[in-house]
């Protein structure tokens, strides 16, 4: 049986931004089922698996979280870093750029409604930032 071009690969496994737990486990699986191959992968099968490598690699940094031990200023950091925000997008939240860069650095108590309000910026639970 001829292998399958790198167009039926994906068309197969019709590779997509990754929203989903579901959608993770299934590029995932189709990740893993590749690198498996080996040396038997095609040049076509090493293309698609590169894009799954990418997809996978997307959805865990914007997903990913700090460990639990972390502060609230360390969380708030990592959520922007990993989001592909910019300090400036909390500007709307903390007013005054100093404002923002105290909550950063730990020096500023995030308050509730702070929270509530980050929360949504990053989809997460409030009380990460409290």
């Amino acid at each position: 049986m001829p292998s399958a071009t790198y167009e039926e690969l994906l068309v197969e496994t019709v590779p997509q931004v990754i929203q989903t737990e579901k959608q993770y486990r299934q590029i995932g699986s189709r990740f893993g089922e590749l690198v498996g191959k080996g040396r038997a992968r095609t040049q076509d099968e090493t293309r698609l698996m590169q894009l799954l490598a990418l997809l996978i690699e997307d959805y865990d940094r914007r997903n990913a979280m700090p460990p639990d031990n972390a502060t609230p200023a360390e969380r708030l950091r990592f959520l922007v870093e990993h989001s592909g925000k910019t300090p400036a997008v909390l500007l709307a939240i903390f007013g005054q750029r100093s404002h923002v860069n105290e909550a950063l650095n730990g020096k500023r108590r995030i308050s509730a409604d702070q929270a509530r309000k980050l929360a949504k910026l990053f989809s997460v639970d409030p009380g990460v930032f409290i």
